[in-house]
């Protein structure tokens, strides 16, 4: 059992971390649960209660949550960076989980293949930035997951049409991308799961034309809750591309996702996501429970940070 300060699990979603939960029961693990919901915090205070503070906020409102607990995380977790306290998937990486354009930027600074995408902040300005990208685009809020607001449109008439009459969502940052739709080869994306800068596993999930929500965790995909799922071991220099994209994020535990695109057979990343919430069933699908894996990271930080 550990001593000292507790571990704080700062998340709001209500099913997702159930067994993360489990796991710090069965360890008898001292832990709070912070959820969000109920969370506020003072600036004066100066040092943090906790051994270290586990981010599991979604970077996307999810969970029945509203928008606003986006930008409320955002201010704890720089207001826990300016404190030094020691967390796991602290302030850039959320920032990075919530920007579909700071993703973008990352890969292109890493020099990687990702559908080209143009940034706009008003649905007039979609067609005009679609101009010289291939047909079809999709509109893509810059806040969002699960496929959440994504539409696709295969014209430029299409786009000035959706724009005229309000079916452009562009999120709760009035920011989005407009982004080359891609055919990915076999109808399938992979999800890569990274945790300490170590390969953790990966899925092979197959996509739908109705719908853009891959996500295969627990309560995450009621409207498609037959998504096929499989255990999946990418090209090594793939595992090795995604360790940099989450390195390049600040992210101690993350996935990303790619397609392999079926007109050129490149791979392409496409998704940077922070939170990681786990495949459910996950000794089914993976052959292992991550949040065992995972708990075992929380406790040596935790051991490293506390006074």
């Amino acid at each position: 059992m550990m001593t000292g300060k507790p571990i704080g699990i700062f998340y709001e979603h209500p099913d997702w971390f159930k067994s993360l939960f489990t796991e710090l029961e069965q360890r008898n693990v001292p832990y709070e649960r912070l959820y969000i919901g109920d969370h506020y915090y003072d600036p004066a205070v100066r040092q943090c209660p906790y051994s270290v503070v586990v981010n599991r906020v979604s970077a996307y409102p999810s969970g029945g949550s509203h928008p606003e607990v986006i930008l409320y995380a955002k201010q704890y977790l720089a207001y826990l960076e300016a404190i030094g306290a020691n967390v796991i998937n602290g302030y850039f990486s959320y920032l990075v989980g919530t920007s579909k354009a700071m993703q973008a930027d990352i890969l292109e600074q890493l020099g990687l293949a990702y559908p080209r995408a143009r940034v706009i902040h008003h649905p007039r300005q979609a067609a005009q930035a679609a101009m010289g990208l291939n047909l079809p685009v999709l509109v893509k809020p810059n806040v969002g997951g699960s496929g959440s607001g994504i539409l696709k449109l295969d014209s430029l008439e299409e786009l000035e049409l959706a724009a005229e009459t309000g079916a452009l969502d562009l999120g709760i940052d009035h920011t989005a991308l407009v982004q080359e739709h891609l055919v990915a080869k076999g109808g399938c994306i992979v999800r890569v799961e990274i945790l300490n800068g170590e390969y953790l596993y990966a899925l092979r999930l197959p996509i739908a034309e109705e719908s853009f929500n891959y996500c295969p965790a627990d309560g995450c995909n009621i409207e498609n809750p037959d998504l096929g799922v499989e255990h999946h071991t990418p090209p090594a220099p793939v595992i090795a591309d995604v360790k940099q994209i989450l390195a390049a994020s600040r992210a101690d535990l993350g996935s990303v996702e790619y397609l392999v695109n079926e007109a050129d057979d490149r791979v392409y990343y496409y998704d940077i996501n922070p939170l990681s919430n786990f495949v459910a069933d996950a000794r089914h699908v993976v052959g292992f429970d991550p949040n065992v894996t995972f708990v075992d990271y929380i406790l040596e930080r935790a051991a490293a940070g506390r006074v």
